[in-house]
Order: structure tokens, then sequence, then C-alpha cells
């Protein structure tokens, strides 16, 4: 019985698998669209996850959608403002997300793959150390701010005179919506995605999510310029974009317990926990049953695999109670 469990166990990822190749293989045989078919502006936006929060779109599997998205205090700070203004931000206002998005045919134990194509800062951009809040709050209790000019096109973003940070923009929250009436805060990371702030979900990455409602109810926001792994002050380059995505209905197969995504280069897991050690174990878990139901390892020799090729990486620190730690595993090792 337990053979036969493990077999059945790694029939159903190979098929899970099998689906999201038949996505990626699908997705580059048709012609990309030169528009989107579906817009949302940035006053289409809610700030909490909750299975009853309505979609502001409903689209089909496999459509095209562009969102703007607003900077992460809605509108509480500008390229202007001061530090008296991150002393008086308002953290209910926090995390304007734009959607729902209702993706048709998806449905509970479904996985919602989302394909991000384009993201493109707008115009500004801002980082604070906000009191109270941060990996070493207690050591800077005074508010500090930073306000940055980014010009279209740019690559770069100037620190200060003496440094410059590369622009890699990304979305530092999206997720579907929980399996919970109740309206729960966007600030940690959870099973259904949430304040990821994880800075490799960029242009070129496809994310999975697991589907927890009928629809999914996709939404994106918290959106940063750069950021480093981490987000150890609790802000990353905070700004406004247009970000263009992909969804695609995965039916069948494997179910996922958190989000994984993928490049062209690797494979990766996520894991949220209220410690680093706890988050660090999941992670691990999960690249261990990739390894065995995707690659067809024995769960040992993908324990050793998972430390000889895979890379931890502490994706954020500072979305209370809950932090991530991310694991990669190269496909170039593989043959």
């Amino acid at each position: 019985m337990v053979l036969l469990r493990r077999l059945l166990r790694g029939f159903a990822y190979i098929f899970f698998i099998s689906a999201i190749s038949m996505v990626s293989t699908l997705a580059k045989a048709k012609q990309q669209p030169q528009e989107p078919e579906y817009r949302i502006g940035r006053d289409q936006t809610h700030n909490r996850f909750s299975s009853v929060i309505p979609p502001v779109i409903r689209v089909p599997s496999g459509s095209v959608i562009e969102v703007k998205t607003k900077e992460a205090t809605d509108g509480q700070l500008s390229y202007d403002s001061d530090v008296e203004d991150v002393s008086a931000l308002n953290f209910d206002l926090i995390h304007p997300l734009t959607g729902p998005v209702f993706v048709e045919g998806a449905e509970p134990g479904d996985t919602l793959a989302v394909k991000l194509r384009e993201i493109v800062v707008e115009e500004w951009g801002w980082s604070a150390v906000i009191p109270g809040f941060g990996f070493l709050a207690s050591e800077f209790p005074e508010p500090y701010l930073k306000t940055f000019k980014i010009p279209a096109g740019a690559k770069e973003v100037r620190f200060s005179d003496r440094v410059l940070l590369p622009i890699r923009p990304f979305a530092g929250v999206m997720g579907v919506a929980p399996a919970s009436a109740e309206k729960l805060s966007t600030i940690p990371p959870r099973a259904n995605g949430g304040n990821m702030d994880n800075k490799y979900l960029t242009v070129g990455t496809t994310v999975y999510f697991p589907v927890f409602v009928e629809g999914a109810l996709f939404s994106i926001g918290d959106t940063h310029a750069t950021q480093g792994d981490g987000e150890v002050c609790g802000t990353g380059i905070e700004a406004p974009m247009r970000i263009v995505y992909e969804v695609e209905v995965i039916k069948g197969g494997h179910q996922l317990s958190e989000p994984q995504y993928e490049t062209a280069e690797y494979y990766a897991v996520t894991a949220f926990g209220e410690t680093l050690d706890e988050a660090a174990k999941k992670a691990t878990r999960y690249m261990i049953d990739y390894l065995v139901e995707a690659r067809n390892f024995d769960r040992t020799e993908a324990y050793m695999l998972s430390s000889l090729a895979g890379d931890l990486k502490i994706s954020e620190v500072v979305d209370l109670p809950h932090v991530l730690v991310s694991m990669h595993m190269p496909k170039s090792i593989f043959r």
C-alpha cells in the first residue's frame, strides 16, 4: 500500500508538471498579443484578502491583463513627502491591491499560473524607515524617508551621490483569495500568497498559486522598483507601476500547499512560518517533494541534492507574524 500511494503521488505530480509544460508550450506557440485583452485601473483596489471581496472583472483562462498599481501607502506618501508624513502613516490603508480578477474555470484544488510579462515603474518611488516596523525596529526608532525620481526607461535609481541601484521591479504582494470570509490583513504571507516580498517574482517568472475559491480571485500590488532579499528595514523602493500578466488554470494533478514559481533557469518553492527555522524546513521539504514526485528521485537522494544544488533564500523577515523563505533548484543540472 505504501508503494501504491507513492506511485499515485508520483503520477499526480507528473501530471501537474506535464500540465505546466503544456501551458508553457502553448504560450510559446501562440503569437504574443500586441495589446492586453483586459485592463484594470488603479482605482479598482482593495487591501484585504477574503473570499467575499467581489471581483472587478471576469476573464477566461489564457487571458492577458494589464493592471495599474498604486504605491504601498495608497497615496499617503508622495515624492514631496517628509519624515512627518512617515510618522503619520495609517497602516489600515497599506497595500492597495488591484483586483480581484475572477478566472473562469478555476475551482478549489486547481492551480492558477500567473506569467509576469511586463512590469514598468511609473515616475517615482520612496523608501522609509517606519517607527515600530522592520527587522531592527528597536534599534532605529526614528522615521527616515528617501524619495526618488524614476524617469521612463531608467535602468538605475540614485540612492545617494555614492550609490546607484539597479531597477528590478516586482510586486511585493500577489495572491488568490483564501477560503475564508474574514477580511485578512495583507501584511503577512500565507498559503494563498500575499505579502511574499520575493524579489525574484519579476518579468519572465511564472508563479503557481493553489486555488481555494471559485474563480481564484487574483490580486496584485505593493510594487517595488528594487529590493534586497529580506527587506530588512521594512520597505523596498515602493512605486506605482504598470503590470501585464497572463493567467492560466491548471486542472488536476498535484495540489500545491503554498505558491511555487519558475523561470527558464530554475524551479522554486516558497514557505512561510513564524520563524526562519520553521519556514526554511518547510521550503526544504517542499523541494524534496518536488524532486521526488516531478524528477523521480528517492527521498534521501532528493534531500542530498537539495543540499548540494538547492539555494535557500530569505525572501522577507519583516511581515510579522510570518517570514518567508524560498528555495531555488537550477534546471541546468538535470539531464
